[in-house]
């Protein structure tokens, strides 16, 4: 027996246009969808969007000091992270060219400072190093390509009716390789110069400048005088410019044999420099030069150490992490103010709300969605951040290059810190429009309506 189909489930003949032949067809097919619909829907939000951005500007416009002083906060506080980062980067870009000339395979010795009743003095004070320090961390500790050490005097050095004060160190040939010095013309000091303490000099720029360029005279093969001592110039450096704020070129070096004789008088010496082949093995280095230095001094307790080491590495490494430290923190200040902003724009946004409760309440009842009138207020905070940090940014730039130009450090911007300013404040001004914008969204047409 069969059971007859329902009503619902009855087929309708359709045509195919191929044959024209019959194809069965249910009423319970999928109703096909509404294109226009969408479309309508589509172009409804659309125009929405644009009339809410249109409203937004007007509001904006219509109270211009208010808005401005709104902004004052994003407009501060942009302008000052772009002005941060922009010194900071300055700053930074000025200490690595300083610190560029530090090598970081490179230790240097130095005595250690007096106590005098227990008041401690400064370094250097207590002369504890000698030249057999110098030759047995040389020999004896691995991975050291070089040792130098160096006598420091101070004096007059006369050429002629020139003279110039300038300082004298008395240093190995190896201090060419340890000072990473270019000779401009001549030759360094030879292994046989030192030998035989020749009464050699190698001067820097500086000096050529003060003595022998106002004569119009090739330093070369010329004789000056060191504390009446005549040396004769045989090469001359490469210019170094300044290091650490200290004029590099402004410096003679003679063999340490002779510095000893006929220079300082003394076999104390001011510095050990050594030369490590891998910086991997610097702290392996340190450690071996410690425990030697201490041995060769008879000392028991590393406390009481009368040398110190300088690792040109760490210092390198310290000066980096606080230019770093001091970035962020510059950084972390200047952000509060576009913190501050925001609250300043969401005070002014719920005062906004609050004067035009009526054209809210008007708006939803002739048929505006609450999502239109949170489009709106939205828009109009993000547009209060957005024009504050656009201005902030002309000031922030502008302040950064005349700070370069007073300071006379170099004008180092980067677009990415301009970019990061921009956007955290126009998220910032979101964020903080949320509250107000949601409080219009879900208020009470009625109510609205009896406001005066």
């Amino acid at each position: 027996m069969k059971i007859a189909k329902s009503e619902s489930q009855a087929t309708l003949p359709i045509k195919t246009p191929q044959n024209g032949a019959v194809a069965p067809s249910t009423r319970s097919s999928i109703p096909p969808q509404h294109p226009r619909k969408w479309r309508s829907t589509r172009r409804r939000g659309t125009f929405a969007l644009l009339q809410s951005c249109i409203s937004a500007l007007e509001a904006v416009r219509a109270n211009k000091l208010r808005s401005l002083l709104t902004s004052l906060g994003i407009i501060i506080g942009v302008g000052a992270v772009i002005m941060m980062i922009s010194t900071s980067e300055s700053n930074a870009a000025v200490i690595n060219q300083r610190l560029s000339r530090l090598n970081p395979n490179e230790l240097i010795v130095r005595p250690s400072s007096a106590n005098v009743g227990g008041v401690r003095q400064g370094a250097g004070t207590v002369q504890t190093l000698t030249q057999s320090d110098a030759d047995a961390i040389a020999a004896q500790v691995p991975h050291v390509t070089a040792a130098s050490p160096s006598i420091n005097a101070s004096g007059q050095v006369i050429y002629q009716n020139q003279n110039w004060s300038t300082g004298v160190q008395g240093v190995y040939p190896s201090f060419l390789q340890l000072g990473g010095w270019q000779m401009q013309e001549g030759a360094f000091i030879s292994d046989s110069d030192e030998q035989s303490g020749t009464s050699v000099a190698v001067i820097g720029q500086t000096i050529v400048d003060s003595l022998f360029t106002p004569v119009g005279v090739d330093p070369l093969g010329q004789e000056i005088r060191i504390r009446n001592v005549p040396f004769t110039v045989i090469g001359v450096l490469a210019s170094k410019g300044t290091n650490g704020g200290a004029n590099a070129d402004d410096v003679v070096y003679i063999p340490f044999s002779t510095a000893v004789t006929r220079v300082s008088g003394t076999p104390r010496i001011n510095s050990i420099t050594v030369l490590v082949d891998n910086a991997s093995n610097i702290n392996d280095v340190q450690t071996s030069m410690q425990q030697l230095l201490e041995q060769q001094h008879g000392i028991v307790n590393a406390a009481a150490d009368d040398f110190t080491i300088q690792n040109q590495s760490q210092i390198l490494q310290t000066v980096q992490a606080a230019s770093q430290s001091l970035t962020v923190l510059l950084i972390s200040v200047a952000a509060i103010s576009l913190l501050v902003g925001g609250i300043g724009i969401m005070n002014i946004m719920l005062v906004s709300v609050t004067e035009r409760t009526r054209e809210i309440g008007i708006r939803i009842a002739i048929g505006a969605h609450p999502s239109d009138v949170m489009t709106q207020f939205l828009i109009e905070a993000l547009m209060l951040s957005a024009l504050g940090g656009l201005v902030g940014v002309i000031i922030g730039v502008t302040g950064a290059f005349l700070n370069s130009l007073v300071s006379g450090s170099p004008f180092v911007l980067d677009p990415l810190a301009v970019l990061l300013a921009f956007g955290f404040a126009a998220f910032v001004g979101i964020v903080f429009g949320f509250y107000p914008a949601q409080r219009a969204a879900r208020m009470d047409p009625i109510v609205a309506l009896r406001t005066e």
